[in-house]
């Protein structure tokens, strides 16, 4: 559908593209993007996603940038310069950025030739993955009302696809393109257990390559990796809360093949550019199947033979009803932790509009002794009826650059040798740090220098000091940004559209996963494909339903063929065959056409002799 979804942008048409996941989304914008005179603005959520997006654009010569709540002013500044001196062809944003008019007033002088919103299931009400941040995409649309939008996502039933349309305001007159589910060299399996780990083991060793083992909590992630490595399977964990570092260095490795295995949570897996893994297995039930689709789909990107696997045991059924009430704590609840995450930010009454501020949730949580886990859902339906954002996934990546030209650098008496060897180290390995932020690591930069890690923060702060650079160090705290002042927490409005009726989508999903992984006797995909709303019902022939199946008529038809071959043993030695006879006749068959005997005896087509069988 790639090349539909780029001629229907290209007439200047408001378009929907669901593609699945490895579909190619990105080439549907960046190739019309590049024919198109003016900016693009590409509108995802994921911060971390962004950057990889523009640094791939900016490693292939094409002109990006991006702005997200997570900038400090100067990298902010920086970026409008590029921007407005015409070095930007795509401008990637998250949706906050659209809530404020200041935003939108510095922006309207471009000249814009195309909207993206990506993961664009996120705007609907009725999508897994709701963000109200993602309603303030209107705006932007309001403001270049001539401008065509393309919209993208991965997975969206009937409904969800239609409230897109609906909420990003398309004409009447716009094109929907859907590529299939399917996918012909990837097969769904569910297998019940009563040992998870040991399973995993078997699969592991039945399918060589590399794979991903999904769980629905961080300590999972450690102990399942911990018991793969005992096994000699190389394997490592990666969860939303890992210091940046290791994120990057764990998944680096695990892409370049040096770790197989990857265990981890949701967080792990959007926008990975790895073809290759040949198995993704789920310890865990998903609580809907469009995260299960998404997370299944990375598996086999490059077109070769790969698994999907599900592992259920009868305990799950209750663990995916019970998040049910984890999800909806009651709405007191909620206020009330409104109110505490107010006064954790120091904010009073009408204030806090347009605030980001650090937030521990650790620490949060130990001040107000509160649990976690009820905690998180509060702050999801917070974000759902518009009173915060909780940016989880931030970018806090340590940033550089250098302040100074290149002249002024060359006369700079630096203070020590270190200084001077840290600042060459700099220059050798992070091309671009004149023109903007770079992302650093300082453990390389240490193990590239010789200098101790520590000496590396001391320099590059003293550098910083001294206004050779700007050095921004990395945040281990995610961020908690306020869209609006603080209100009394009675005036605190929780509608029905974020709880009541989400509650039941939620329940919902909950059930349709529990179908699929329990009652479903048919063709896995074909449980999917009706799920979404595709039309093309035949069975896929190759999950673990369809092959047993298989099996089962395969069964059944050698049965037939053996009855026919009795009956012709019986009209040629005649009304009673002995024993002799039929092992004789049959060899290896004999056991199955004894069987199949018995059977006909009690149909009362077939009685037993002392010497063999008789025709009645």
């Amino acid at each position: 559908m790639q090349k539909e979804i780029i001629n229907s942008v290209l007439s200047g048409t408001d378009t929907l593209g669901i593609l699945p996941t490895g579909g190619g989304k990105s080439i549907t914008f960046q190739v019309p993007g590049m024919l198109i005179e003016g900016v693009v603005i590409v509108v995802t959520p994921l911060i971390s996603l962004m950057k990889d997006q523009v640094d791939n654009l900016r490693k292939r010569g094409i002109r990006a940038t991006y702005f997200h709540s997570g900038m400090t002013m100067r990298e902010r500044n920086k970026a409008r310069e590029y921007l407005f001196q015409g070095k930007a062809k795509f401008l990637y944003v998250s949706p906050e950025r659209l809530a404020g008019d200041s935003f939108l007033y510095e922006i309207k002088p471009l000249k814009i030739a195309l909207i993206v919103v990506d993961e664009a299931h996120c705007i609907s009400q009725w999508g897994y993955d709701f963000r109200p941040s993602y309603l303030k995409i209107k705006r932007l649309r309001r403001l270049y009302p001539d401008i065509p939008v393309l919209a993208l996502t991965a997975s969206a039933t009937r409904e969800v696809a239609a409230d897109i349309c609906v909420q990003l305001e398309f004409p009447t007159t716009h094109n929907v393109f859907r590529s299939s589910i399917a996918r012909d060299n990837l097969s769904y399996v569910v297998r019940n257990s009563d040992a998870k780990l040991y399973d995993i083991l078997h699969i592991l060793s039945s399918v060589k390559g590399s794979a991903i083992v999904y769980v629905r909590s961080r300590k999972k992630t450690r102990e399942i990796a911990e018991f793969l490595y005992n096994y000699e399977i190389s394997a490592s964990h990666y969860h939303a809360a890992l210091d940046p570092a290791d994120k990057e260095e764990r998944q680096t490795k695990w892409k370049d093949g040096e770790i197989r295995v990857m265990v981890a949570t949701n967080a792990f897996g959007m926008g990975i550019d790895k073809a290759d893994v040949r198995t993704v297995i789920h310890y865990d039930m998903p609580p809907s199947l469009e995260e299960y689709y998404q997370e299944a789909g990375r598996a086999g990107r490059d077109g070769r033979q790969a698994y999907a696997v599900l592992l259920t045991s009868n305990a799950d059924k209750a663990t995916l009803r019970r998040r049910l009430t984890m999800e909806f704590p009651p709405k007191e609840e909620i206020k009330n932790i409104y109110t505490l995450l107010c006064v954790f930010s120091h904010l009073g009454i009408g204030e806090g509009y347009d605030k980001l501020i650090d937030f521990d949730i650790i620490k949060f949580c130990s001040t107000f002794n509160l649990q976690e886990n009820k905690v998180r859902p509060a702050l999801r339906i917070l974000s759902q009826a518009g009173y915060i954002e909780f940016i989880e996934e931030f970018e806090n990546s340590s940033r550089v650059m250098v302040i100074v030209d290149r002249d002024d650098l060359y006369h700079t008496k630096l203070s020590s040798a270190e200084q001077d060897r840290l600042l060459t180290t700099l220059l050798r390995n992070y091309p671009g740090l004149f023109a903007d932020y770079v992302f650093i690591n300082e453990n390389r930069i240490a193990l590239l220098s010789g200098l101790p890690v520590e000496t590396v923060y001391e320099k590059l702060v003293e550098l910083s000091r001294q206004k050779i650079i700007h050095y921004i160090p990395r945040r281990r705290t995610p961020m908690l940004y306020f869209p609006t002042a603080m209100e009394e927490e009675k005036s605190v409005m929780i509608g029905r559209n974020v709880y009541e009726e989400r509650k039941a989508v939620m329940s919902r999903r909950i059930e349709a996963m529990i179908d699929y992984g329990f009652s479903y006797e048919g063709c896995r995909l074909r449980k999917m494909m009706e799920y979404f709303g595709e039309t093309s019902f035949a069975d896929c022939g190759h999950c673990d339903s369809c092959r047993e199946n298989l099996k089962k008529k395969g069964r059944k038809t050698h049965s037939e063929d053996l009855a026919k071959k009795l009956l012709e043993i019986f009209s040629t030695k005649g009304e009673e065959v002995t024993n002799a006879e039929l092992k004789s006749s049959l060899g290896p068959e004999l056991d199955a056409a004894v069987s199949i005997l018995r059977n006909m005896a009690v149909e009362g087509r077939v009685r037993m002799t002392d010497n063999g069988w008789c025709l009645i």
